[in-house]
């Protein structure tokens, strides 16, 4: 049985969009997710966030279940829109208050909060200005970053800047798969170095405002294939490698864009860009899920397109690749690239279940898979990666963006007509591991890198 490294991180995860609902009570105001919810044909079903898990009314119930089950933390998002509704200037005291709770509410559970300030969300109204391809958006995103500091850094201390720069980015400004729903290379190679020099403005607020904050980010980062062994599918997925898995790290931790990506940002570079973005940040969060594959496509912006995985390849229940020992690979690459203590902060199995007799959920699948990943991470840590928690994804069923309610992450099952929360099969699984994992006597491993 593994031993893990002492003080290991044993915690869920989720995003405001996605659980919280009460899209239009107390002075929120809509998000570019709200906006595109609500137009045809963008979200499977017609679904939409307005009332998701209604986890803005139930956070107490929730924050209880975190507890039974033993987790050490949660990460959570703050709703931009719920704390400013137009993005900037004046801040909403009831949607900062409904956050002062929630963090109140987790560490009388002994849950330490993680915050995130960017899950994909941004202001309807600050879209209406550009969004991120105006560079007016580092100062937007600066400004939030402050009011949030100054308001939950008396008692939260762990804050990321954003989650999944390049999904959001390559989604909602070259694939149309996420909001804004553009698809414009220019536009996109503005959101990435605006989005950049956000996410080190943000780093430097914290820093001066939070005394002991521990900073990070979050980036998605899985290995890229080809579709076929052809000389285009190979190009294609260099490409998609190297704005799916670097155009940020690379810059925020190594202070450089790959050459081709540099030739392409020359136009939106300023002085003194690169020092503004690579600031020094604390650890380095990795969201896994899987292996994807590229294809050429000279139609598309980039060269690429989205492509399939072998027929033979394990899928899980929404027909994404099971490859652990990728996992394994990526956490022990992005240890020796960027040498920066590892939280895996999203990881998790995706279905269609529904309960069955007695309200059971008994999803053997996910269990099976998250013990395949959670031995991978093990292997990881034998081989000197410097891994220090684990964050399932998710906590609840919730609103999975253009796939609505259909696709479940959660642990624990919500029926989204009545919002009954059920605790599936692998949230006791979950908890029989954590505590398990915390009898074991743990391992003494090294810890280069800076201390998280």
């Amino acid at each position: 049985m593994t031993s893990w490294p002492k003080d290991f991180v044993w915690g869920a995860s989720t995003s405001a969009y996605q659980i919280e609902g009460a899209a239009g009570e107390d002075g929120r105001g809509p998000s570019i997710w709200d906006v595109r919810s609500h137009q045809p044909g963008h979200v499977d079903n017609g679904d939409t966030g307005d009332i998701a898990c209604d986890h803005y009314h139930r956070y107490r119930e929730d924050v209880a279940l975190m507890q039974g089950i033993g987790i050490d933390a949660y990460r959570f998002s703050v709703a931009w829109p719920r704390v400013l509704p137009q993005g900037r200037g004046a801040a909403n005291e009831p949607g900062l208050a409904f956050y002062d709770r929630l963090i109140d509410e987790l560490l009388r559970a002994g849950i330490e909060p993680w915050l995130c300030l960017y899950h994909w969300d941004l202001p309807q109204a600050l879209q209406e200005h550009g969004g991120w391809p105006n560079r007016d958006s580092v100062g937007w995103f600066a400004d939030y970053a402050e009011l949030i500091a100054r308001r939950y850094g008396d008692r939260v201390k762990r804050f990321a800047t954003f989650n999944e720069f390049s999904v959001f980015t390559l989604f909602g400004y070259v694939m149309d798969w996420g909001a804004p729903g553009q698809t414009d290379k220019a536009a996109h190679l503005q959101a990435i170095h605006h989005v950049n020099l956000a996410h080190g403005a943000a780093v430097d607020i914290l820093r001066a405002q939070v005394p002991g904050a521990s900073i990070g980010a979050i980036h998605n980062r899985q290995p890229v294939l080809p579709e076929t062994d052809t000389a285009g599918d190979h190009a294609a997925a260099e490409t998609l490698d190297e704005l799916w898995n670097n155009v940020f790290p690379d810059p925020q931790i190594l202070g450089r864009y790959a050459p081709r990506i540099a030739e392409e940002m020359e136009p939106y570079l300023q002085p003194g860009d690169m020092a503004r973005i690579c600031r020094p940040t604390d650890w380095f969060g990795i969201n896994h899920y899987n292996t994807i594959y590229a294809r050429a496509d000279a139609a598309s912006p980039w060269g690429f397109a989205w492509g399939e995985a072998p027929p033979d390849v394990p899928r899980t229940g929404i027909d994404w690749p099971i490859a652990p020992a990728a996992f394994r690979d990526t956490l022990i690459g992005s240890w020796q690239r960027y040498r920066l203590p590892i939280y895996v902060t999203e990881n998790g199995f995706g279905s269609h279940e529904v309960p069955c007799c007695f309200d059971e959920v008994d999803d053997q699948h996910r269990i099976a898979y998250l013990k395949r990943y959670v031995a991978a991470m093990a292997e990881a840590i034998a081989a000197g990666a410097d891994v220090r928690g684990y964050f399932v994804w998710s906590l609840l069923d919730n609103f999975e963006w253009g796939a609505g309610f259909a696709n479940r992450f959660g642990i624990i099952h919500v029926d989204f007509k009545s919002l009954k929360r059920t605790p599936k099969a692998s949230s006791r699984w979950y908890k029989e591991h954590i505590a398990k994992a915390k009898l074991k006597p743990a391992t003494s491993v090294p810890r280069p890198g800076r201390p998280a």
